[in-house]
């Protein structure tokens, strides 16, 4: 028996079958925190760049910019989990 719909022009509308696994939702402060190299590696942000920044000297602003190395593996796994479709920096 075909499973469908039905609709005005035709009798029946076929639905496609589900295949495969689910999609796992992208946890969004993750994929903001964090960027894939070219190479794999996974590459942080540091912290204290969003406010109160105005008394900060100009080296100390200009040294947020930078993105940090991961170290560890458990760190890695956790980002993996909550952050799979994690792109590529450009």
């Amino acid at each position: 028996m075909v499973r469908g719909i039905l609709c005005e022009r035709s009798s029946i509308v076929t639905r496609k079958q589900r295949t495969g696994k689910y999609k796992i939702k992208t946890h969004k402060a993750t994929s903001k925190r964090f960027r894939l190299t070219g190479s794999g590696k996974l590459m942080r942000t540091k912290i204290g760049k969003s406010h109160l920044r105005s008394s900060t000297p100009k080296r100390t602003k200009r040294q947020f910019v930078e993105m940090l190395p991961v170290k560890g593996r458990g760190i890695t796994k956790t980002v993996n989990r909550l952050a799979p479709y994690l792109k590529k920096a450009d």
